[in-house]
């Protein structure tokens, strides 16, 4: 199956815009309940205002929520991004570590968010359990545990470390794409033949097709035959 996502997304990115470790620490946080299409389109203001993490350290708390006021919870972000900034400066002279254990410490940060930097950001090979990884990979019978930790370190003996990152991409991909949570596309997804949830969506290829989302549905419904 990660083969076959592998054919079905031969491309896969974070879909966060960024160009630090600390952009991408603060975007990571602020797509907490929020589309990253909505983060993408505050943080070029943000990012521009904000350009280091003494930055975030200092910032005047009401103008850091005006900025991000649309990503939703933005007080309790305020809070997280502002502290840290201030946990960066004091404790790493304002860089992001690049290991696990240090990022878990940071304020915003809990092992999908590390798992997100180390992966993209410092090229460490991540697995990272967002919503759709965890319900993608129960529905297919690779685990049941229902705690994310508990599903990283179950998916990680199932999938070689080196493919940690993109494997979290392609899963994420295919939930956004063809795997929706109340109407999979079955009768189009290429994984159908050793999925056990086949059937859980529509399994007639015309109608599954129009449920197909994102920039690669013409590449996924070709390669499905459509």
């Amino acid at each position: 199956m990660n083969r076959t996502l592998g054919v079905a997304f031969p491309h896969v990115y974070c879909e966060l815009d960024f160009s630090t470790p600390l952009e991408l620490s603060v975007a990571t946080i602020l797509s907490a309940q929020c589309t990253d299409v909505r983060v993408n389109q505050v943080t070029p203001a943000l990012f521009a205002r904000y350009r280091s993490a003494a930055d975030y350290a200092g910032a005047e708390r009401a103008e850091l929520e005006e900025y991000i006021r649309t990503t939703g919870f933005y007080r309790n972000k305020a809070n997280s991004i502002i502290g840290l900034g201030q946990a960066l400066v004091e404790r790493f002279d304002g860089e992001v570590p690049g290991n696990i254990k240090d990022l878990v410490s940071l304020p915003g940060f809990g092992r999908k968010t590390a798992n997100v930097v180390l992966g993209n950001a410092f090229d460490v090979p991540g697995i990272t359990v967002d919503t759709h990884f965890g319900r993608l990979v129960r529905r297919w019978g690779w685990t049941q545990e229902e705690d994310p930790v508990k599903v990283e370190h179950a998916v990680g003996e199932l999938i070689p470390r080196k493919e940690w990152t993109l494997l979290s991409h392609r899963v994420i991909f295919h939930g956004r794409r063809v795997c929706h949570a109340k109407k999979p596309a079955c009768g189009v997804c290429l994984l159908a033949k050793d999925c056990p949830s086949y059937g859980a969506g529509p399994t007639d290829p015309t109608v599954a097709a129009a449920l197909v989302k994102g920039p690669e549905t013409e590449h996924l419904l070709d390669l499905a035959g459509r």
